[in-house]
């Protein structure tokens, strides 16, 4: 029996609640259609509002003959799921992203349409054999951070039918926590990926702008929009994130770049709000969250966020909101009533600005950009609570605008910057109400992130969504078919001199975006000798032959893009060059070395041990 398993009311059937545990019943040979009928059978029962349009009998029996087929095909289920890594999960998608043959209304009935075909991401999708259940309730066309503002209804937290469920991505995050499907695609604008996270217990997984194609995805802002993951575990989300991610030539905005596989060599610095806006029922959850990143042995750094809150203000209060007019304009001029009223209010104020006005506001974001990027150099990611507090619904209806603006605190500018983020969960709020905080790292550093966003889920162990699972009972180990986001190509390289971390030349590899992975020694069997006449001075490396006493000299281990080696390797002038390392564990690594004919009379300095040492050695006294 598979651990993590959901009872459903309308078969013995138990369902798999994550997709980890949907593939080991896969590949211990489980049938996927009584599994499939159980779980649309509990979405059909599920809360009505979460839904707008559910699967119809054929189309669902449809992907149901591709499954048995596909499966009759490939009777090892191992290589079914290498080449059909989501095989037979259920899922569900927000009401803006197109599937073929279904509509698509972005909560506007007078809006709707049938798509044609299927949005990049649900063709991901569907070719690696997930299938689609049911689209789910918005925010009309994607505005708003509440969940309210929708005919179709209103959908509530998981944890309590007095406070709203989070927006816009309102049913997709409800869906999940609910246990009705594995995991749901939503899209991110201003932090409609991460406040529903956070309001019911599971994790939104936002990723850099451009790296997952929105062709077929109803726009809110095109400029910013990211179609973002609602999982029950990391794990799950970043295996969706490997299948749906890439570069797309049908998305004039698709930029696919992969970044590094980790965010540091150990501890982190955790870049915190220095004045917190938080509700004070939150203070304690958020007081445990920053101990427990302590205790994972990260170092807290408190930051002025003025340059973030001024870059987060220009997405409503600035001509941002033009590029939501630009989607609804002819329906808001012939049929202004199909709007929710908030949202035609809200969207009515791009007839402020004029083009001046578009323009100074890009460059007033071009010099944010420039600010908020420089906060990378003192941090290595950003912890801040998801949301600075947990609305009622009728709190929001006695101020829907002021409400809504208060959620985006931590969420509006990401996407302006351009940056990555994890919604997790963190813990429980005054009155039972869970407490969620969001990790923010730069550009493509996706797969780092959700790497770290593991391990601190982990850690927590906190139930998953309104399930009585937590992700100790949900772990298993990767097996073969699992996914991972993609990284860029790299290779470890041991730098042993001036280019060590503070010393002259280590912009070189910062420049490049290389990381330093770890501080270590080589092998005791190499010699470190103190060229002369070298600006800035410099070591040379060489290895001793067999028999010859040797050192071993300490170096740090830098990853350096593929792309970038060859502009390295151009700085580096003769007598040095790169060769092959070997280090104190038996690892063999790309560094630098130097030819044996320069070594001719340069002092050895192998007993200080390394070549900072031996500048220190250097240093006048009591320097």
């Amino acid at each position: 029996m598979i651990p993590d398993t959901v009872p459903t009311v309308a078969s013995a059937v138990a369902v798999p609640a994550t997709l980890v545990a949907w593939q080991a019943a896969v590949a211990a040979g489980v049938e996927v259609r009584p599994l499939l009928q159980a779980v649309r059978a509990r979405c059909q029962a599920s809360a009505p509002e979460v839904w707008i349009h559910a699967v119809d009998d054929a189309a669902f029996e449809a992907q149901l003959q591709r499954l048995e087929a596909l499966a009759a095909a490939q009777p090892d289920r191992a290589a079914l799921l290498r080449q059909y890594p989501l095989f037979g999960a259920p899922y569900a998608v927000k009401d803006n992203i197109d599937i073929a043959g279904a509509p698509t209304t972005a909560a506007c009935p007078a809006f709707a349409y049938t798509a044609a075909q299927d949005a990049s991401v649900v063709a991901r999708l569907r070719a690696a054999g997930a299938v689609w259940l049911g689209k789910t309730n918005l925010d009309q066309f994607a505005t708003g951070l509440v969940g309210t503002r929708s005919p179709y209804g209103q959908p509530a937290s998981v944890f309590s039918s007095a406070h709203i469920s989070g927006g816009s991505s309102s049913g997709s995050a409800v869906a999940v926590a609910s246990g009705a499907v594995l995991f749901s695609l939503g899209t991110d604008t201003a932090g409609s990926g991460r406040v529903p996270a956070a309001f019911n217990q599971i994790v939104g997984l936002k990723p850099t702008p451009g790296r997952v194609s929105n062709a077929g995805v109803v726009p809110a802002c095109r400029t910013l929009d990211c179609v973002c993951v609602f999982a029950l575990t990391v794990d799950d989300a970043a295996q969706v994130l490997a299948v749906i991610e890439g570069a797309d030539e049908a998305d004039p905005g698709s930029a696919f770049q992969p970044g590094p596989p980790s965010l540091g060599p150990g501890p982190l610095r955790l870049g915190i709000p220095q004045d917190l806006l938080l509700d004070p029922a939150s203070h304690p959850a958020w007081a445990a969250a920053l101990a427990e990143a302590q205790v994972l042995g990260h170092r807290l750094v408190p930051l002025d966020f003025t340059p973030l809150h001024e870059t987060a203000a220009l997405l409503y209060s600035g001509p941002w909101v033009a590029e939501r007019h630009a989607v609804v304009q002819a329906l808001m001029e012939a049929q202004p009533q199909a709007l929710d009223p908030v949202v035609h209010t809200v969207i009515e104020q791009a007839r402020r600005y004029s083009a001046t006005d578009a323009f100074r506001a890009l460059y007033q974001l071009q010099a944010l950009r420039q600010r908020c990027q420089a906060l990378w150099q003192d941090v290595d990611l950003l912890f801040v609570p998801t949301a600075p507090r947990h609305p009622r619904f009728d709190e929001v209806a006695a101020d829907p605008v002021g409400v809504n603006s208060a959620l985006g605190a931590y969420t509006n500018f990401v996407n302006l910057l351009g940056w990555c983020a994890l919604a997790l969960p963190a813990g429980t709020a005054a009155g039972g109400l869970p407490f969620g905080i969001t990790a923010i790292a730069p550009a493509g550093h996706d797969a780092a992130l959700a790497a770290w966003g593991g391990r601190w889920q982990q850690q927590l162990n906190l139930p998953l969504g309104a399930l009585a699972l937590t992700p100790a009972q949900a772990a298993a180990p990767a097996p073969a078919w699992t996914r991972r986001p993609a990284v860029r190509a790299s290779l470890p390289l041991a730098v042993v001199g001036a280019h060590l971390s503070g010393l002259p030349l280590n912009s070189q590899l910062t420049e490049r975006g290389a990381r330093l992975l770890e501080a270590t020694t080589t092998a005791p069997c190499y010699r470190l000798h103190a060229l002369p006449g070298t600006k800035p001075p410099k070591p040379g490396l060489q290895r001793c032959a067999a028999g010859e006493g040797g050192h071993a000299i300490a170096v740090e281990v830098w990853e350096m893009p593929a792309d970038q080696l060859g502009s390295f390797l151009a700085l580096v002038p003769p007598p040095l060059g790169l060769g092959s390392v070997l280090l104190a564990d038996g690892r063999h690594v790309h560094g630098f070395l130097c030819e044996a004919h320069a070594l001719h009379g340069a002092p050895d300095v192998s007993a200080h041990g390394g070549w900072r040492a031996y500048l220190q050695s250097l240093a006048p006294a009591g320097v």
